[in-house]
């Protein structure tokens, strides 16, 4: 079983780059997906942040992998909103 030490380090690691995660999103928004469909495979479901919530009470060391996480996945959406109005505004433009 991993330890809770090692699985916050491991975590930060994946956290460092949320522009690359939104980049891929935005590159299936452009292949004809939807961007709604897109935006609920990036934010965290609320049943998810109540589990999450239930864990972290058993298991203190966790609450701040999990704040991480969420925190991570809205930046993710932040980004790929921006692109997607990025690319409506060019649209309007031509």
């Amino acid at each position: 079983m991993i330890q809770v030490a090692q699985l916050v380090e491991e975590t930060q690691r994946d956290f460092e780059f949320p522009q690359r995660e939104a980049a891929f999103f935005y590159g299936l928004f452009l292949r004809g997906h939807s961007a709604a469909e897109l935006r609920r495979d990036i934010e965290v479901p609320p049943a998810v942040i109540a589990k999450w919530h239930r864990e972290a009470q058993r298991e203190p060391g966790l609450r701040s992998v999990f704040d991480r996480m969420v925190e991570y996945r809205r930046h993710v959406l932040a980004i790929f909103e921006a692109l997607i109005g990025f690319d409506a505004q060019t649209q309007r433009l031509q």
